[in-house]
């Protein structure tokens, strides 16, 4: 069970939004290079990164960030926001990504997703965010009528690497994880699920512990880190604790 520690990237800083809304944007870290070397020291295994503009353009906004990011850890970092082409996905993987997240061209173009899972084995995973129980495209701009489960359906046996399932009504909010809905996205599909989106408190991170939350492969907290509202050393001994 992995916490994955987020950092949200707008205008070069690292950003927390509520419910996806841009103009709700608090800055944390003016220096996102800094905040990866932080979370590796206080004993993080992995980095989740979001190019926030990028999400919105359709093509990288915060590469000199990332690239800085990249240089600064020596953890695995998985990307998601404007990756929406092979040769972005191709171009990413050779900076040093561990593995990208790809969300709107998960929906427009499933094919491409399932060519670049055949190209760059274990290092692809999909982004499903919700929006009252439907797909969310373009940096959440937009929704589809897909719901989740039949979107990550799609994928299967394609080879992708996680999925990465947030709810949207809760993402900044400090509302809790939807814990029925991605336990009920983790019981359709095979591929590992990633939960995103509310992470609020110690109780969360005790609630991944548990029997049922034990099939996920981890989640990602981004305002309840920044906040205090949890504690990096408790909650990575308790996940640790969790795996015996």
């Amino acid at each position: 069970m992995i916490l994955f520690p987020a950092i949200d990237l707008k205008d070069g800083q690292c950003v927390r939004l509520k419910l996806g809304e841009m103009a709700s944007a608090t800055v944390y870290n003016a220096n996102p290079a800094a905040q990866a070397r932080a979370f590796q020291e206080q004993g993080f295994e992995w980095l989740h990164v979001v190019d926030l503009d990028g999400a919105f353009a359709g093509e990288s906004r915060n590469g000199e960030a990332v690239e800085a990011i990249l240089a600064a850890t020596s953890n695995p970092v998985q990307l998601g926001g404007g990756i929406r082409t092979l040769a972005h996905i191709e171009a990413w993987l050779a900076k040093g990504l561990a593995r990208v997240i790809l969300g709107t061209v998960a929906v427009r173009d499933p094919e491409l997703v399932r060519q670049a899972c055949r190209l760059f084995p274990g290092r692809v995973a999909v982004g499903i965010d919700a929006k009252g129980g439907k797909v969310a495209v373009e940096g959440w701009a937009e929704s589809s009528s897909l719901g989740a489960i039949e979107l990550a359906q799609k994928f299967e046996g394609a080879g992708v690497a996680a999925i990465i399932y947030t709810d949207i009504d809760r993402d900044g909010v400090l509302a809790g994880i939807n814990w029925d809905a991605t336990i009920a996205l983790a019981d359709a599909v095979s591929i590992p699920v990633i939960a995103s989106g509310g992470l609020a408190s110690m109780d969360d991170i005790r609630r991944m512990t548990m029997a049922d939350a034990q099939k996920l492969e981890g989640a990602i907290s981004g305002r309840a880190l920044y906040d205090g509202r949890i504690d990096p050393t408790e909650a990575l001994a308790l996940l640790r604790d969790s795996r015996v």
